[in-house]
C-alpha cells in the first residue's frame, strides 16, 4: 500500500493546509518527518526533491510537491493519478 509522507516542520501554515486538504479527501494517515528537528531529515529532502521549502509531499514514491501543488491538483478534479491512489488509501483504513 502506498503511504502518504510530508515533510515539514513544527510551525507551518502550508502544511498545517496541506493536512486539512488531504484530510478533506480521506486521507488522515500521514507520516509527517520534521526536518526542523533532524538536519539529516533536511538533507535527505532536499536531495529527493531538490526544494529546500515545506510541505514536500509524497505519495508512494511520487513526489507531489508543495501544498500549491497539492491544491492545484485539487482544483483540477483530482486528475493526478497519485492523488486518486491517496483518496483510495483513505478509503481502504
Amino acid at each position: 500500500m502506498n503511504k502518504v509522507v510530508m515533510y515539514s516542520t513544527g510551525f507551518c501554515p502550508y502544511c498545517t493546509r496541506a493536512e486539512a486538504l488531504l484530510a478533506q479527501r480521506g486521507v488522515t494517515d500521514i507520516e509527517k518527518i520534521r526536518i526542523d528537528t533532524d538536519p539529516a531529515q533536511r538533507a535527505a529532502m532536499m536531495s529527493r526533491t531538490n526544494r529546500r521549502t515545506v510541505p514536500q509531499i509524497f505519495i508512494g514514491d511520487t513526489h507531489v510537491g508543495g501544498y500549491d501543488d497539492l491544491a492545484a491538483l485539487d482544483r483540477a478534479g483530482a486528475s493526478c493519478p497519485c492523488l486518486k491512489v491517496a483518496t483510495e488509501i483513505a478509503t481502504q483504513t
